[in-house]
């Protein structure tokens, strides 16, 4: 339906300008021409200068320019020749078909649909009465992948590689969000568990790093019931970033049903943990203890408080760890060995740590 669109701008626009020009998206296919068609590999030569640049390019004889950068859907204007009359007709061309477009994208893309839905652009009635428009079913179930990118070895290969693998746009939703982060809306079964969207996320994981060489985390949102659901198991995915970034560094997949107490200390207020670190550390504040001291605070949590399983894996004689856990004490006020003072102390780390790596927060 777009190219029919395009096609009746370049048709009037022929009108005006006696030239051979058209419109071709991002595959290299001609959507609309005025005049004959160009061959294929010379469109793919015009198509690549194009992409490389935001401003007009004169190439082969051709004056060309990108139409939209946005990584779901390039096109490009090309006019034949390189005079002022081809540089004014290429960009008259080109902002014509940006203006349907968009206009096309309100009104019929489900993929602008979705997204949307996810930045709560949508009323309850509105949001209902477009579905039934575009013909998406609203009571399916969808899983919530958000796909940050940490470092990304080429502009778009991530999108371009989960696109790939997710290629029914009318059942899954690839959407570029907040730079070169994406989100995949994917339809799945009503049965679908934890375990079958984990393996799933971790398939799209291992996908992304073997064929984009790109280093990327995946937020997991709750499965959504129907369409209505949809934009908070997104606004769950991003927590599940956000939280799982501090708490859970060495993982890559983030599932907000498992983020614990993270989840917890995400949502208090910035006042109350400061409140709760000054009543904590009424001794001594947290920033006291040394690099060799949290190590051993951290590893006899993970032994459960047990003494002697700590000393052997920190290979250090077992009073020395009671000299260092009376060290704690008396800087802190806190005594580890007891189960009540040691929760305490464990959450008011985690607090502290959230903190620290969110200072606009402090």
């Amino acid at each position: 339906m777009i190219s029919k669109a395009f096609q009746n701008i370049v048709t009037q626009m022929s009108e005006v300008f006696a030239k051979k020009f058209g419109i071709a998206d991002s595959k290299g296919l001609v959507l609309a021409k005025a005049g004959e068609e160009i061959a294929p590999d010379l469109i793919m030569e015009l198509l690549d200068a194009a992409v490389s640049s935001d401003s007009i390019i004169l190439k082969s004889g051709y004056t060309v320019r990108l139409m939209s950068n946005d990584p779901y859907a390039k096109y490009i204007v090309y006019v034949e020749g390189i005079d002022e009359v081809s540089r004014y007709c290429c960009n008259a061309v080109a902002v014509a078909a940006s203006n349907v477009r968009h206009y096309y994208d309100e009104k019929y893309d489900k993929t602008n649909f979705m997204q949307n839905i996810l930045f709560d652009n949508l009323l309850a009635f509105d949001l209902h009465q477009k579905a039934r428009e575009l013909h998406v079913d609203t009571d399916v179930y969808r899983a919530i992948f958000y796909i940050k990118v940490i470092k990304e070895t080429n502009e778009n290969a991530v999108y371009e590689v989960v696109r790939n693998m997710f290629p029914d746009k009318e059942k899954d939703f690839v959407i570029n969000v907040e730079g070169s982060d994406i989100v995949l809306v994917k339809e799945v079964s009503e049965n679908a568990g934890s375990k079958e969207i984990g393996d799933m996320a971790q398939m799209i994981l291992n996908t992304v790093n073997s064929e984009s060489m790109s280093k990327v985390l995946i937020g997991l949102g709750s499965v959504a019931p129907n369409i209505d659901a949809l934009n908070a198991s997104y606004k769950e995915a991003q927590v599940a970033i956000e939280v799982g970034k501090v708490f859970n560094e060495e993982q890559s997949i983030l599932n907000y049903d498992n983020l614990g107490i993270g989840r917890l200390i995400y949502q208090l207020p910035i006042r109350l943990c400061d409140l709760f670190l000054k009543e904590v550390f009424r001794k001594g504040s947290i920033e006291t203890l040394d690099d060799e001291t949290i190590l051993t605070i951290n590893k006899f949590f993970e032994n459960d408080l047990n003494v002697s399983e700590t000393s052997r894996q920190l290979f250090v004689h077992r009073n020395t760890l009671v000299y260092r856990l009376e060290k704690i004490y008396k800087l802190t006020g806190l005594d580890l060995r007891k189960f009540d003072q040691a929760i305490v102390f464990k959450v008011a780390m985690m607090v502290y740590k959230y903190l620290e790596a969110n200072p606009m927060k402090i």
